[in-house]
């Protein structure tokens, strides 16, 4: 049952990326770290100390980091580049575009801060557009881990993986639930609950709020699905799949504009092979605003009860 699925604290996932990339660089001595102007905010602390030698202070200059990050691979270093994933996609989309994918770089893209739960830093900040803009990038993998540990495990994941990488996380404390030490699978899916009314996909923050809904549904009678798609490029089509077909109806929860994000990679797979029902929990289509995580996660729909509602909506639908 979902309700047994506890969380054992709270950690922000910024920090399950600092811890990770410094065990991947104790493991391999080719993993380099860049950043631009926020080591601190990126959890780089660690990683400075352990190895100065392979830390890239940039500046405020994000896009002369990616052109440097690219770079780095011809020598076969394995470069992570740090900043706010607004940062890290729309202001340097040129350079990701050009000089990584095109080019089939491995380049680890890693963003923090992302989505609403930013909060008071507002809407400059908050992007909530960048799934959508690196999932379309040919060639480019796009990973949404859910918490502390999860985000650890990716990390070290993309470090052994060959090819462009867009790592997305956040910066406040959020619950932990997965098991630390379960291996993180990229393009695997991973399943919470098996049920046949409803399934639920989510990303990121949301797979915790959508575990709580689930929970809320089961207590109310109703057989739920709960998937967590970390990987949304690419997406575990047979696990959508499988999941669809018995339940026939869909809800999505992401923590990013329901135009491009999670809802439409779910969307797309459902109508090339399997049309049902779906209803997208997720921005629709507007900017941010400054606030506390909680009260965005409200205002913009992103809630527990957002997902339960979305749910018997779409359980509507079906009949």
């Amino acid at each position: 049952m979902l309700k047994d699925i506890q969380s054992t604290g709270k950690k922000d996932t910024r920090s399950g990326f600092g811890d990770g990339i410094v065990e991947a660089a104790r493991k391999n001595p080719n993993v380099v770290a860049l950043t631009a102007d926020l080591a601190g905010s990126l959890k780089l602390q660690q990683f400075m100390k352990e190895f100065p030698e392979r830390f890239i202070q940039v500046g405020i200059a994000e896009a002369n980091m990616m052109g440097i990050a690219a770079g780095l691979t011809i020598g076969g270093k394995i470069p992570f580049t740090t900043t706010f994933a607004n940062f890290s996609t729309g202001r340097v989309y040129d350079q990701i575009r050009q000089s990584i994918a095109y080019s089939d770089k491995n380049v680890k893209i890693c963003a923090s801060h992302a989505g609403v739960t930013l909060g008071e830093d507002g809407a400059t900040h908050q992007i909530l557009e960048d799934i959508g803009l690196m999932k379309m990038l040919p060639g480019m993998t796009v990973i949404v881990p859910c918490d502390y540990q999860q985000t650890k495990a990716a990390t070290l994941a993309i470090a052994a993986f060959e090819g462009p990488v867009y790592l997305r996380f956040g910066r406040p404390a959020w619950p932990m639930f997965t098991n630390a030490e379960e291996p993180f699978v990229i393009g695997k899916a991973q399943q919470f609950s098996e049920g046949t009314d409803v399934s639920i996909f989510a990303c990121g923050h949301m797979v915790w709020n959508a575990i709580q809904a689930g929970a809320a549904l089961q207590e109310k009678g109703i057989s739920v699905e709960v998937i967590n798609i970390h990987t949304i490029k690419p997406i575990d089509e047979e696990a959508v799949l499988r999941s669809i077909k018995k339940t026939r109806c869909v809800v999505t929860a992401e923590e990013h504009n329901i135009i491009g994000g999670l809802g439409d990679a779910i969307a797309q797979v459902a109508a090339k092979n399997f049309p049902v029902p779906i209803e997208y929990v997720g921005t629709k289509d507007s900017f941010g605003e400054s606030g506390t995580p909680d009260q965005l996660l409200k205002k913009y729909g992103l809630d527990i009860p957002d997902i339960i509602a979305a749910a018997e909506k779409v359980m509507e639908r079906k009949k």
